[in-house]
């Protein structure tokens, strides 16, 4: 009995998707930092000769941007065992969202292997010039930004149920609740906005709130007593 109480303890979960969730934050800003450090926009020779001369870092950069949407697989299947006592319903659309998102992510990491295939020299590249292919892999480039922005939606869209279910919960403080869907609006607006040719970074700003969240799972966990009773009332 006391194995299964610690094997299903919702402090325990709490703390693991927490310890999970704050992973995703250093592996996302490794691959951002990298790619502003590697990437001209505007400059494909530069570019060029960037990427080739730290190939190493770029593959790096790409394997810690697989992983980071990996990692949040894991971190919504918690959070879905967690909070579904709340609303099933709301549980499931929050991984549906999330897993929107992580495919989006994944299959625009395809741009960026394009973008080192042409700059590879590779003998059936020759038809083309140098600088089309320079060309070419900055367009490569630009084409998986766009589709990091697509995911973004739905890395803001997840957090809406997210936040709801938080708010609703009884076992975590409302105002986390609040700065989560605070915190999608962030990233949802920004992609709007890029798509329709402004920058603006919002989600700079409301990002806190997913922060603050990981921080309460990892330190406070939930009110056990309080799961539970959510837990009871559906059975």
């Amino acid at each position: 009995m006391t194995t299964r109480t610690a094997e299903t303890s919702p402090l325990i979960i709490a703390r693991v998707a927490g310890f999970l969730y704050l992973l995703v934050v250093p592996l996302g800003i490794f691959s951002i930092y990298v790619s502003s450090r590697l990437t001209v926009p505007e400059d494909a020779a530069t570019t060029a000769s960037y990427i080739t001369a730290n190939e190493l870092l770029f593959r790096l950069s790409i394997v810690s941007d697989i992983l980071a949407p990996l990692v949040l697989i894991l971190v919504v299947l918690f959070l879905y065992k967690l909070l579904k006592p709340v609303n099933q319903y709301m549980a499931w659309l929050m991984v549906i969202f999330l897993l929107l998102g992580v495919a989006i992510a994944l299959l625009s990491k395809l741009n960026q292997f394009a973008a080192l295939q042409l700059l590879s020299g590779a003998d059936y590249l020759k038809v083309f010039t140098t600088e089309q292919l320079q060309a070419l892999a900055l367009l490569f480039l630009h084409l998986h930004d766009r589709g990091g922005t697509i995911a973004f939606i739905f890395w803001g869209l997840w957090l809406f149920p997210l936040g709801y279910l938080v708010f609703k919960s009884g076992f975590f403080p409302r105002i986390l609740g609040v700065l989560l869907i605070m915190s999608g609006f962030g990233y949802v607006i920004d992609s709007f906005a890029t798509f329709l040719g402004y920058e603006v970074n919002i989600g700079l700003f409301t990002a806190w709130g997913e922060l603050l969240f990981i921080l309460w799972l990892l330190i406070t966990g939930v009110n056990t007593e309080k799961w539970e009773k959510r837990a009871l009332e559906i059975g």
